[in-house]
């Protein structure tokens, strides 16, 4: 590694596009070849900048979460794709590694974030360095608290932890990352004025609110990143109805993605992908601008999710009569139902505490929960019970 000068160095020498970096720890020989004869055909490429980090990146960049095959992370790089977003917790603490290996060499070409659920200062600090150890580099372009969804779940001593790893050359920038409750932790952290990057779950089944709060952000400066742009995936979701099949086939998910990327205050999107068919055509964004026909696919497909999709507006916070934490819930049958993730879908649910995994929501009369874009909340809390207890 770097010693502590050399990182102050490369922090003072300044940021431009973000892509001259200095070659670091991760080596040629640790990078996985493609296992895929497909080549890696040039895409046509769109960049906006992150805020105010000064980091150059394509508008579609790649989430790693789910991504077992790390040769589709190494011919997303060789296509051009310059954004790699992991955490400390994907796949049981491997997924980090992954992704080292996957781009190997290619490390002074693209911008690696990752992210910590840690909840004290001490676990934050160990999280941050052994992220250092697993992808294999001296720094990190961006270190996300992961999974906020409120100003009073980011405590001031994580905010110091950041900020000492940013004046250390550990970190180049600070973000915090949210699935719910978006509309007032953006605002809260474009005043804070400590961050410089949120990612934020973004779609279009959000509304006029969720705008509202990602041009505050980005007036302010922050750098807007992109989550869960596909609504819930449904890749893998197989409803008996064929017109919600119909519609899966014929381009919802990329209508999805287009949709985000025509936002000017987004800077760039992780969508999840998994393999080279959904790498090429998720890269299809940058290339044809949203249309009229996306406009009328995601329409309809709008109307085929509603019952299944929570949108994370936030609208049902404390409305579960035994206190379940329902948006969460849901999220974790995304994973499964949506990503074909059962397994990341289950480890969540198990980390709820013992007396909301007991809870069965078929032993309720009636449900508390009435969800105003209308989910079947409590068939769907059921299911993940049912799936994961």
């Amino acid at each position: 590694m770097s010693s502590n000068t050399s990182r102050r160095e490369f922090l003072s020498n300044g940021l431009s596009a973000g892509l001259a970096l200095p070659v670091l720890g991760a080596t040629s020989a640790m990078a996985l070849e493609p296992q895929s004869a497909k080549p890696a055909a040039p895409a046509k490429l769109d960049y906006r900048i992150l805020g105010r980090t000064g980091l150059k990146v394509t508008t579609v960049g790649m989430g790693c979460m789910i991504t077992s095959d790390p040769s589709v992370i190494t011919r997303a790089a060789d296509m051009g794709v310059n954004y790699f977003d992991t955490a400390r917790g994907y796949q049981q603490g491997n997924n980090e590694r992954m992704v080292a290996a996957a781009l190997g060499a290619r490390r002074k070409q693209v911008i690696i974030s990752t992210k910590s659920h840690a909840p004290n200062k001490e676990e934050l600090h160990k999280h941050l360095e052994t992220s250092l150890r697993e992808l294999n580099t001296d720094y990190i372009d961006i270190w996300y608290l992961h999974g906020k969804g409120s100003p009073d779940e980011i405590a001031d001593d994580l905010i110091e932890v950041q900020q000492k790893a940013k004046q250390q050359g550990k970190i180049r920038f600070t973000g915090v990352s949210t699935h719910s409750g978006q509309q007032n932790l953006l605002p809260w952290m474009a005043k804070k004025g400590v961050f410089d990057v949120v990612l934020t779950g973004y779609n279009f089944t959000m509304g006029d609110d969720m705008d509202k709060a990602i041009e505050t952000a980005a007036h302010a400066g922050l750098g807007v990143v992109a989550m869960k742009v596909m609504a819930g995936g449904t890749r893998r979701m197989k409803p008996d109805d064929p017109a919600y099949k119909k519609l899966t086939q014929e381009g919802a998910m990329l209508a999805a993605l287009k949709w985000v990327i025509k936002k000017p205050n987004i800077a760039t999107t992780i969508p999840s992908i998994t393999d080279m068919d959904q790498l090429d055509e998720n890269l299809k964004a940058m290339a044809v601008p949203f249309s009229a026909g996306d406009e009328k696919i995601l329409s309809a497909h709008l109307e085929s999710i509603r019952p299944l999709y929570c949108r994370m507006c936030g609208e049902c916070d404390g409305a579960c009569q035994k206190g379940l934490p329902v948006a969460d819930m849901l999220r974790f049958l995304t994973y499964a139902d949506g990503y074909g993730q059962f397994a990341l879908g289950r480890e969540r649910f198990l980390e709820l505490s013992a007396e909301h995994k007991a809870v069965r929501c078929g032993d309720c009369a009636e449900c508390t929960v009435k969800c105003p874009h209308g989910v079947h909340v409590q068939n769907r809390m059921a299911r993940a019970q049912e799936l994961f207890a």
